[in-house]
């Protein structure tokens, strides 16, 4: 499902972290990417999974990896997600200064590059970067926790990059990430996003796969 219009990204970590090899099954017929929120207790206050995880799921995973590193020097480590197989790795802006040398060391490494912005960080001052990207991942929410409920005025920064990026005829991906639900998506989706991770909304269904294709349905009608 790589070249689908709207790419549905359920998030491991709403998943069972006991059984991830099923929860990546669950969805793999349903889906696009399975999205890895990587998470170093320093940049935010929750600790995840490291390059180890992802090689192993890897391994097992019929669906390309979307991984998020919220992490401290992504310069340092971001090149080892592409090189143990991610098919995408978003890092922070906040995180580094040099957003552009990691995008083509991603790149060179063998993986997408996106850049990822923070509830709180102002998407204007990055939009004459996205030619470098593949993917603008926006936090509906604030990095760090899965569970937090949508923050719709998070809304305008997907606007104005889609803007943009029409403007520029960019092959850009705008993914928003935090409280995508059933409730949501269509939000999000008429704004211009066109990759949704969602956690809770898929593995706190009784069946995951309904539930992502439940979302891409409602996201497919309301597309921008």
């Amino acid at each position: 499902m790589l070249n689908s219009p709207l790419i549905i990204a359920p998030s491991l970590l709403a998943a069972d972290f006991s059984r991830l090899a099923e929860a990546a099954d669950a969805v793999a017929d349903s889906a696009d990417w399975l999205h890895v929120d990587v998470m170093d207790n320093h940049f935010v206050p929750n600790l995840t999974v490291g390059p180890p995880v992802v090689r192993s799921l890897k391994a097992v995973a019929r669906l390309p990896l979307d991984c998020h590193l919220m992490i401290e020097n992504p310069k340092r480590w971001a090149v080892g997600y592409a090189e143990v197989g991610a098919y995408n790795v978003s890092f922070h802006a906040e995180a580094t200064d040099d957003p552009v040398t990691i995008a083509k060391d991603l790149r060179a490494a063998g993986s997408r590059a996106g850049l990822a912005l923070d509830r709180d960080t102002p998407v204007e001052r990055y939009l004459d970067l996205l030619p470098q990207f593949d993917v603008l991942l926006i936090m509906t929410i604030k990095a760090g926790f899965g569970g937090q409920a949508f923050l719709p005025e998070m809304l305008d920064k997907v606007r104005t990059a889609r803007r943009h990026a029409k403007a520029g005829h960019l092959e850009l991906r705008i993914e928003v990430d935090g409280g995508v639900s059933a409730d949501t998506i269509e939000a999000a989706a008429a704004a211009g996003a066109d990759a949704f991770v969602a956690g809770t909304a898929v593995y706190g269904a009784h069946d995951p796969a309904a539930a992502a294709r439940h979302l891409r349905k409602l996201a497919s009608g309301s597309a921008g």
